[in-house]
């Protein structure tokens, strides 16, 4: 494994124990502070509000001035935020902390673009994956314990660990080396300059479509589980340790796929996961739709895998971050739809997001054998050889 993908991958772990600790149960939290569940839609709407204004900015100034410092921020970011919430006296500083927290996402265009360019001889997918499986065998642990700690002593008490926990991680990252990534002759005459790229601005729309789809039900899922279904918040959070493994899973099993393919399979496992809320009725049931909760970070990973074929080596900072606005839109309306959704029918949101999503679906499928097909290389030209060998 590269040195820096490794350094990545450690500290991406111990920040998955430390996000697993409080994720699963800040919307019950939330509600315990006496947010209603249009409320809640609305504060985690605010809050894709904050991971979307960051995103593109961050991954445009990750290509001007290079990864390490943009992901640097993030870490420290998050670290303040955690604590924030912490010691947060009141709902109001709390809700700041946790919308601080959200901000802390503009990492991902610059920390994927900083992965794909210490990749070494790994493949795009391959290394995407095996960063995302670390922080989801982190994110295995958080959940179960963060449920005990939570079940004794209540919500609040799992916050202090959570910074402990980011602290450490901001440490280990802070060993990772600069970034070089060069790109072939190939790939500079393929592809077209960012701005006039029409097939990335495609593809950009279809994730971002994609994703509003996928997310829709799980700001809410927890809130369901507990109202609806009378889950306990210890048993709250072994089905969130059962999440983290069906992303650890999912992520190794298909994580070697390319980017195209993996990006639909992402999206029928979340159908699998709909499906699962949507007729089940035991806790059993509910536990086997959440080890296909990680189609979702799948698709957006693959989605990433997929563009980085359109873009140049030089915009892949602002290419993901675009992407990750997209992904940040998604995160505002997603939620906001689904609080009114369950309002009126709390199965209901899980029947609206099935049908959406076997829509989009079929719409990408469709792009994928049209607009996207794929290319068949010309053995009598050397620079097709040499793309090949740089994807």
């Amino acid at each position: 494994m590269p040195k820096n993908i490794l350094l990545v991958a450690i500290s991406l772990f111990f920040w998955g124990i430390g996000e697993g600790f409080f994720t699963y149960f800040q919307p019950v939290y939330l509600q315990q502070l006496g947010a209603s569940s249009v409320t809640i839609g609305v504060i985690y709407g605010a809050l894709g509000i904050a991971m979307t204004i960051a995103q593109a900015p961050a991954g445009y100034l990750a290509d001007k001035i290079g990864n390490r410092p943009v992901m640097w921020a993030s870490w420290f970011l998050g670290s303040a935020s955690a604590i924030i919430m912490a010691l947060a006296p009141t709902a109001d500083i709390f809700i700041a902390g946790m919308l601080l927290y959200g901000l802390t996402s503009f990492v991902i265009a610059p920390m994927n673009a900083y992965i794909t360019s210490v990749r070494e001889n790994w493949s795009i997918e391959r290394a995407l994956t095996i960063t995302a499986i670390a922080f989801n065998l982190g994110m295995i642990v958080g959940p179960k314990v963060g449920g005990i700690i939570a079940e004794a002593s209540g919500i609040k008490s799992i916050y202090p660990f959570s910074a402990g926990l980011f602290i450490f991680s901001t440490i280990i990252i802070l060993f990772a080396r600069k970034s070089v990534e060069t790109e072939s002759h190939a790939e500079t005459q393929r592809n077209p300059e960012l701005l006039s790229n029409r097939k990335f601005f495609i593809l950009l729309a279809s994730i971002g479509i994609t994703s509003f789809a996928l997310y829709l039900p799980q700001p809410l899922t927890p809130n369901f589980l507990t109202n609806e279904a009378g889950i306990s918040v210890n048993e709250l959070g072994t089905l969130g340790t059962i999440a983290s493994l069906g992303n650890v899973l999912i992520a190794f099993i298909f994580g070697g796929m390319k980017g195209p393919d993996g990006f639909l399979v992402g999206q029928i496992l979340g159908m699998i996961y709909v499906l699962s809320f949507w007729k089940g009725q035991s806790v059993y049931v509910f536990a086997f739709g959440y080890l296909f909760m990680g189609g979702f970070r799948l698709m957006r990973l693959m989605g990433l895998a997929f563009a980085r074929t359109y873009i140049k080596a030089k915009e892949t900072g602002t290419a993901y971050g675009l992407i990750e606005t997209a992904n940040g839109l998604a995160a505002f309306f997603a939620p906001t739809v689904a609080g009114f959704l369950y309002q009126q029918s709390p199965r209901g949101m899980y029947s609206f997001a099935l049908i959406l999503i076997g829509a989009v679906l079929i719409f990408n499928l469709i792009l994928r054998v049209t607009f996207f097909k794929p290319q068949t290389l010309d053995l009598k030209n050397p620079a097709s050889l040499e793309m090949e060998k740089t994807e």
